[in-house]
């Protein structure tokens, strides 16, 4: 997998007018994406021109999808993307191996000044998922946080911390429930 580069984030963030013609990017491209039925291919084919990285043959997409960004997308192999996702990229995600995305959930890597006065202000922060991790339906990640592999996160979650690996998280705020079982 090809991580995002920081210094393309930042100077795209420093620049407005290259963000918006981004932005813009994004908004055709998803919207293309969502307006009928493709083939399985042909929304994998869309997908990775979205995120401008090679096509992965292993990646599983069901529609509709949403990005405001588009290029700080970066996918492992063996990932499935299911209905409703909205990922706000801008920050980079980056999904490791084997990663299963449940239903409606929420990736968002910016975030505002908390001053009201500075709350123009952007502050990205990377979203990275590990591999073989199991995201469940209207989890929101919020920006610089970290899932291990192999963790899992239950449905509804508002992860605004780190999960270390092989443990199970949820709740608004996400806790750790207790590690991921094993099969003996």
């Amino acid at each position: 997998m090809n991580s995002i580069d920081r210094k393309e984030i930042a100077q795209g963030l420093e620049d407005p007018e290259a963000m918006r013609a981004a932005s813009q990017r994004a908004l055709r491209l998803t919207m293309e994406l969502n307006s009928r039925y493709y083939e399985p291919a042909e929304v994998r084919r869309r997908f990775f021109e979205l995120i401008c990285q090679p096509e992965d043959e292993t990646f599983c997409l069901f529609p509709p999808f949403h990005t405001d960004y588009g290029k700080n997308i970066r996918v492992g192999k063996n990932v499935f993307i299911n209905t409703g996702c909205h990922f706000q990229d801008q920050g980079g995600i980056e999904i490791g191996d084997g990663t299963l995305i449940g239903h409606n959930v929420v990736l968002a890597t910016l975030n505002h000044d908390e001053d009201p006065a500075l709350r123009h202000i952007l502050h990205p922060a990377p979203i990275v998922i590990g591999k073989n991790v199991w995201i469940g339906a209207n989890v929101t990640i919020v920006s610089g946080v970290t899932v291990g592999d192999g963790a899992i996160v239950a449905a509804g979650a508002v992860v605004t911390k780190d999960v270390p690996p092989e443990t199970m998280v949820g709740g608004v705020p996400a806790k750790v429930i207790r590690k991921v079982r094993r099969q003996a």
